[in-house]
């Protein structure tokens, strides 16, 4: 590395990749100087798991692949390190989900997500810290401590990958793995000023991730800018149909294959639910100056509606509980995790192991999905969610009719302080108004950095687009980025 190179860590994953390709760097020294950096940051929070033997050996391993002459898109990420949010399973790495009913499990095989990344060269540095079954829009649920916002560290990075933002963000690993089920990949990229994006539902496997809601959770990359979120959900992405049935029967895809082309007649379609009441006027005139921008560089922006987006709060809060309470019934302490040393019969291990496993916001899911699901209240809630869910996906295409994409803020301010929304989970609810709709639909949205708001905290502008249409999105981020600067903020220190 010369005197006029940036430092490692300042660089992109197309950048870094870059760099290992031309050997400027071996992939050892590049795991070694990020290994170094998050174990110096340790207080933020970020990392729940390092393992520095299986890191380096993967390392070794790509500088080998890449003095044989790898080239192209198969070396397009080789020896770029990254980290994977905790709720994807390792079998070189402990697995907790941000839960105590986990803890130090060790999986006996990898994610589907986590294989394609290796294949592609990925090294892995460790796993990233997260709200407890990725339940919550602060991470401050996880079993294992809050994060810390790296641009504040009395604030939340968002959640649920909170971890995965704030690492990416203070520079401590290029990109990371996230995953969302109502905005937990877009909100906390918003919060810490940096690119993330979650994809068509079906896009990448859910094989092998933690399951809260299985009609919603989606995996995606988080990122400092558009083109890296694209070189990476391309290894991410793929039919998995043996293991997962949910995955779409869709070819591998190159979701930067597009990123140069122009964005002149695009049109943006700007949803009016999305500018009203409750709002911060910080974050409506960072996202304003944004859709500003894009009209220069030739978009036009289109009126439209979404007229049930208040109604995804409590659809998604029924049928996301509704799921998490079938699929957390499995963490009963008979076959794997946490089990009660104390108990009278079966009855009381399970009661006793899942009082003692879970946190509280974990429970209070799980009651309410109970409750739902009983009988009696099945119809009243459970599938009356459902029509509505139809009817918001419906809204949707009604848009998509007169418009290309859809733009607005991912949430309604920045960051709060860590504690602020206090005891009231209703809060945390409420915080992702802008981003459920997309979510409970199965479109594909983004979060990109588009300035900063109050206490000089970023703000993120969300970017929806139609089913499969990621290549588009990335494209009309990429252009944005290309023309401003704000995805190159770094928080001070880092």
């Amino acid at each position: 590395m010369t005197n006029n190179t940036p430092a490692l860590h300042d660089l992109t994953v197309a950048q870094l990749a870059t760099h290992l390709r031309e050997r400027k760097v071996s992939a050892v020294e590049t795991a070694q100087h990020f290994l170094t950096r998050l174990q110096a940051n340790a207080p933020l929070g970020a990392f729940l798991d390092l393992n520095e033997e299986v890191t380096l050996a993967q390392a070794r391993a790509a500088d080998a692949a890449l003095a044989a002459g790898a080239s192209g898109t198969t070396a397009a990420l080789l020896g770029v390190p990254i980290g994977h949010k905790d709720i994807f399973v390792t079998k070189d790495f402990v697995t907790t989900a941000g839960s105590k009913m986990l803890i130090g499990y060790r999986s006996p095989f990898d994610a589907t997500v986590v294989t394609n990344l290796a294949q592609a060269g990925v090294v892995t540095l460790g796993k990233l810290n997260c709200d407890e079954f990725a339940m919550g829009s602060a991470n401050e649920n996880s079993a294992y401590g809050p994060v810390q916002n790296p641009w504040d560290r009395t604030r939340t990075p968002g959640g649920s990958s909170g971890g995965s933002a704030a690492a990416v963000a203070a520079r401590l690993v290029p990109a990371a793995t996230g995953t969302d089920t109502g905005g937990s990949i877009r909100q906390p990229a918003s919060f810490c000023g940096i690119t993330g994006i979650k994809p068509t539902y079906g896009r990448a496997s859910r094989y092998g991730m933690v399951a809260f809601a299985s009609s919603l959770d989606q995996a995606g990359p988080m990122a400092r800018t558009a083109e890296d979120c694209a070189l990476l959900l391309s290894a991410m992405c793929g039919p998995d149909p043996d293991r997962d049935s949910t995955s779409l029967e869709v070819p591998v895809e190159d979701f930067s294959r597009s990123l140069n082309e122009s964005i002149a007649g695009l049109r943006i379609g700007v949803p009016a639910e999305f500018f009203g009441e409750g709002l911060a006027p910080d974050v409506q005139a960072a996202v304003q100056a944004a859709l500003k921008e894009y009209e220069k560089l030739g978009a036009k922006l289109v009126p439209i509606t979404l007229p049930r987006t208040e109604l995804s709060i409590p659809v998604y809060y029924v049928i996301a509980p509704a799921e998490a309470s079938s699929n957390l019934s499995r963490f009963d302490g008979v076959k794997f995790g946490h089990r009660a040393e104390k108990y009278t019969d079966l009855i009381d291990m399970y009661k006793k192991t899942r009082a003692e496993g879970f946190g509280d916001e974990v429970k209070r899911r799980i009651m309410i999905g109970a409750y739902v699901l009983s009988h009696g209240y099945y119809d009243a809630y459970y599938l009356q969610a459902q029509k509505i869910r139809r009817m918001i996906a419906d809204d949707f295409q009604q848009a998509f009719q007169v418009c290309d994409v859809i733009a607005g803020p991912v949430a309604p301010t920045v960051a709060w302080t860590l504690g602020g929304h206090g005891n009231d989970p209703l809060a945390d609810y409420l915080a992702d108004i802008f981003t459920l709709p997309a979510s409970l639909a199965g479109l594909p949205g983004m979060s990109i950095p588009v300035g900063f708001g109050a206490g000089h905290m970023p703000v993120g502008m969300q970017l929806i687009g139609n089913y499969l249409q990621e290549a588009k999105l990335l494209n009309v981020a990429h252009r944005f980025q290309q023309a401003t600067d704000w995805h190159t903020a770094k928080p001070e220190g880092f």
